[in-house]
Formats: C-alpha cells, sequence, structure tokens
C-alpha cells in the first residue's frame, strides 16, 4: 500500500483524527456535566498530536 493510496489515508490518518476529536468531544461533555473530563480532552490532544507527528515522518 502506497503512502498516497486513498485507503491509507482513510486509515492512517482520518479514522483516528475522528477517534480522537470524539474523546475531545466527551470531555468537554463530561465537563459541562460538572465530571472529571480531563483526562478525554487529555489523550484525545495528545492522540492528534500523534497523528500530526506521523503524518509528517510519512510525508516528508
Amino acid at each position: 500500500m502506497q503512502a498516497t493510496d486513498p485507503a491509507f489515508l482513510y486509515l492512517a490518518l482520518i479514522l483516528p483524527s475522528l477517534f480522537s476529536l470524539t474523546l475531545i468531544a466527551e470531555g468537554i461533555h463530561k465537563i459541562q456535566q460538572q465530571e472529571q473530563g480531563w483526562i478525554p480532552i487529555t489523550l484525545g490532544v495528545f492522540f492528534i498530536l500523534t497523528i500530526i507527528v506521523g503524518y509528517f515522518l510519512i510525508f516528508h
């Protein structure tokens, strides 16, 4: 599978990004409900940063 293949981009970048945005949204929802929501937000941000670093390692 080539790095420019659309399936690769979907599996390696888009799906993990959607998962991390879901974690961030869950954390925001928990904070609005007066619960501990900083852990999902932190994990979501860390996951997005990992995806960005992976993108630059693959394509540059």
